[in-house]
């Protein structure tokens, strides 16, 4: 089956509904594909739930991830794959997984094993007790080496800071989501995503629990420059904050200006035999407001980036194969 675009995948009315559907994406994840099925296979049937489909979304991995899931694929029918055409990102490949889940719960997890599957049981405990659409995951403190730490709950920060949308500072990419809710996410229609606060934005009942999460085996394909990236994305898609605070500077150094302007003309008016000096200073504020001037333009300029985005409608992911 080949599903060219991103739009969602259409429902086979004669088709049995999945109990549940696993959503993960897989970028240079070959050596964890095996215990990952291996321990989501047991945890799902040790739930209890018989019909389930697991789905693998294949970001563009360079490494043999796909193949892999190709056998994988071959000896249970219950492993689904997403083969994208290219590395679209971590969050757009997430949101293709989501479009062709099926089932009336869906469980998203990252396959790197730093959650291990076993915590469904968990998930799927904290739903059925509670009167709630979606379960997340949160960690009760964040992992790894200082740097690592200080720069995801600046991150975090900063965002909250800045944007109507609150998120809590160390929530996980785990969650167990209700059907409704899903569908409410598919619907938004970003196309400059931010799976974080799309995913509180779109509002419903939400319930965090605390979830362990252990130190990736290898190096994390989250380099400095993607969480960058990420923040930037993340602000310019959720909040005008920068916008009000360049217009305010503005109005400050422009205020700035007219006071040193008059103060100076007085000055030539109650002394004409003065001599206007300050060829330095003139310098620095001339450098400074055209600092200021281009840093505005760059901050507009993201905005209009997005809306370029935005109106261009291009489909969020492009679907090369769909194994079925």
């Amino acid at each position: 089956m080949l599903k060219p675009t991103g739009k969602t995948n259409p429902q086979d009315p004669t088709s049995t509904i999945p109990s549940l559907s696993v959503v993960t994406s897989v970028y240079r994840s070959e050596r964890f594909l095996a215990p990952f099925i291996d321990e989501m296979v047991a945890t799902v049937e040790k739930a209890g739930i018989k019909n389930y489909e697991l789905i693998f979304v294949n970001d563009g991995s360079p490494d043999e991830s796909l193949p892999y899931l190709i056998r994988a694929h071959a000896d249970n029918q219950r492993i689904k794959i997403v083969d994208l055409s290219r590395n679209f990102g971590h969050h757009k490949a997430v949101l293709a997984g989501l479009s062709y889940a099926k089932g009336d719960l869906t469980f998203i997890i990252d396959c790197d094993l730093e959650v291990r599957p076993g915590v469904l049981q968990r998930f799927l405990d904290t739903l059925r007790e509670t009167d709630v659409d979606v379960v997340y995951g949160v960690q009760e403190k964040r992992k790894g080496a200082l740097v690592e730490r200080t720069g995801g709950a600046l991150f975090w920060r900063l965002f909250n800071l800045l944007s109507d949308t609150k998120i809590p500072e160390n929530v996980l990419s785990e969650r167990l989501m209700k059907r409704s809710y899903v569908q409410a996410l598919l619907s938004l229609g970003d196309r400059n995503v931010f799976l974080g606060g799309m995913m509180y934005w779109s509002g419903f009942r939400q319930l965090g629990i605390v979830v362990q999460k252990t130190q990736r085996e290898g190096a994390s394909t989250y380099s400095f420059r993607k969480r960058l990236s990420l923040l930037l994305e993340a602000v310019t898609s959720f909040s005008t904050a920068p916008l009000k605070v360049v217009l305010l500077a503005g109005l400050g150094v422009t205020l700035l200006a007219m006071t040193v302007g008059i103060v100076l003309l007085v000055r030539k008016l109650l002394h004409p035999e003065a001599v206007l000096e300050g060829f330095t200073s003139l310098m620095l504020v001339t450098i400074g407001m055209a600092g200021m001037v281009i840093t505005v333009l760059g901050i507009v300029g993201l905005y209009i980036a997005r809306i370029y985005t935005q109106t261009q409608n291009r489909p969020l992911f492009i679907v090369r194969e769909f194994h079925d």
